[in-house]
Protein backbone atom coordinates (compact mmCIF):
# COMPACT_ATOMS: atom_id res chain seq x y z
CA UNK A 1 0.00 0.00 0.00
CA UNK A 2 1.54 3.28 -1.15
CA UNK A 3 0.59 6.92 -0.69
CA UNK A 4 2.30 9.55 -2.82
CA UNK A 5 5.08 7.09 -3.67
CA UNK A 6 5.77 6.15 -0.04
CA UNK A 7 5.16 2.58 1.11
CA UNK A 8 2.95 2.52 4.21
CA UNK A 9 2.15 -1.18 4.56
CA UNK A 10 2.51 -4.57 2.91
CA UNK A 11 -0.17 -7.25 2.78
CA UNK A 12 1.20 -10.57 3.98
CA UNK A 13 -0.27 -13.39 1.87
CA UNK A 14 0.45 -16.02 4.53
CA UNK A 15 -1.96 -14.57 7.09
CA UNK A 16 -3.83 -11.77 5.30
CA UNK A 17 -2.57 -9.14 7.74
CA UNK A 18 -0.76 -5.89 6.98
CA UNK A 19 2.83 -5.23 8.01
CA UNK A 20 3.38 -1.55 8.70
CA UNK A 21 6.39 0.46 7.70
CA UNK A 22 7.72 3.20 9.98
CA UNK A 23 6.16 5.77 7.63
CA UNK A 24 2.80 4.01 7.91
CA UNK A 25 3.04 3.89 11.70
CA UNK A 26 3.83 7.61 11.88
CA UNK A 27 0.81 8.44 9.73
CA UNK A 28 -1.46 6.29 11.88
CA UNK A 29 -0.21 7.82 15.15
CA UNK A 30 -0.62 11.32 13.70
CA UNK A 31 -4.01 10.94 12.00
CA UNK A 32 -6.02 8.11 13.56
CA UNK A 33 -8.00 9.04 16.67
CA UNK A 34 -8.53 7.38 19.03
CA UNK A 35 -5.21 5.63 18.71
CA UNK A 36 -5.16 1.85 18.64
CA UNK A 37 -2.60 -0.95 18.66
CA UNK A 38 0.13 1.08 20.38
CA UNK A 39 2.67 0.10 23.03
CA UNK A 40 4.48 2.77 25.06
CA UNK A 41 7.95 1.90 26.43
CA UNK A 42 10.28 3.31 29.06
CA UNK A 43 13.02 5.74 28.06
CA UNK A 44 15.72 3.21 29.00
CA UNK A 45 14.49 0.82 26.28
CA UNK A 46 14.49 3.39 23.44
CA UNK A 47 18.11 2.94 22.26
CA UNK A 48 17.50 -0.77 21.73
CA UNK A 49 14.00 -0.61 20.27
CA UNK A 50 14.94 1.95 17.59
CA UNK A 51 17.61 -0.51 16.43
CA UNK A 52 15.04 -3.28 16.03
CA UNK A 53 15.46 -5.13 19.33
CA UNK A 54 12.42 -6.78 20.92
CA UNK A 55 10.37 -5.01 23.58
CA UNK A 56 10.31 -6.85 26.90
CA UNK A 57 7.26 -6.66 29.15
CA UNK A 58 9.27 -5.04 31.97
CA UNK A 59 9.85 -2.00 29.72
CA UNK A 60 6.18 -1.48 28.81
CA UNK A 61 4.66 1.57 30.51
CA UNK A 62 1.25 1.33 28.87
CA UNK A 63 -0.45 -0.42 25.97
CA UNK A 64 -3.75 -0.50 24.15
CA UNK A 65 -5.76 -3.06 26.13
CA UNK A 66 -7.42 -4.24 22.91
CA UNK A 67 -4.15 -5.67 21.53
CA UNK A 68 -4.27 -9.41 20.89
CA UNK A 69 -1.22 -11.63 20.37
CA UNK A 70 0.06 -11.70 16.77
CA UNK A 71 -1.42 -8.30 15.87
CA UNK A 72 0.67 -5.59 14.24
CA UNK A 73 1.55 -2.89 16.80
CA UNK A 74 3.27 0.48 16.90
CA UNK A 75 5.90 1.02 19.60
CA UNK A 76 6.22 4.59 20.90
CA UNK A 77 8.25 6.38 23.53
CA UNK A 78 6.81 8.26 26.50
CA UNK A 79 6.23 11.33 24.28
CA UNK A 80 4.23 9.29 21.76
CA UNK A 81 6.94 9.33 19.07
CA UNK A 82 7.19 6.21 16.90
CA UNK A 83 10.18 4.01 17.71
CA UNK A 84 9.35 0.78 15.90
CA UNK A 85 6.75 -1.55 14.43
CA UNK A 86 6.32 -5.23 15.15
CA UNK A 87 4.12 -8.11 16.21
CA UNK A 88 2.54 -8.43 19.64
CA UNK A 89 3.52 -11.57 21.52
CA UNK A 90 1.20 -10.81 24.45
CA UNK A 91 -2.17 -9.13 24.84
CA UNK A 92 -2.18 -5.45 25.82
CA UNK A 93 -3.25 -6.33 29.36
CA UNK A 94 -0.52 -8.96 29.67
CA UNK A 95 2.12 -6.48 28.45
CA UNK A 96 1.22 -4.16 31.34
CA UNK A 97 0.94 -6.91 33.96
CA UNK A 98 3.93 -9.15 33.16
CA UNK A 99 7.48 -8.43 34.35
CA UNK A 100 9.16 -11.00 32.10
CA UNK A 101 9.05 -12.13 28.52
CA UNK A 102 8.88 -10.57 25.07
CA UNK A 103 5.92 -8.24 24.65
CA UNK A 104 6.62 -7.17 21.04
CA UNK A 105 8.85 -8.84 18.48
CA UNK A 106 10.08 -5.74 16.66
CA UNK A 107 10.35 -6.08 12.90
CA UNK A 108 11.78 -2.64 12.17
CA UNK A 109 13.08 0.21 14.30
CA UNK A 110 13.26 3.82 13.13
CA UNK A 111 17.05 3.74 12.72
CA UNK A 112 16.75 0.71 10.39
CA UNK A 113 14.28 2.35 7.98
CA UNK A 114 15.83 2.90 4.59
Amino acid sequence: MYLEGERLATLRPTNGLFSLTIAGAKRIIEHVKPQRLWVRVREEAEPFVVKGKSVFAKHVIDADEEIRPQEEVIVTNEKGEVLAVGRAMLSGREMKAFERGVAVRVRRGVTEES
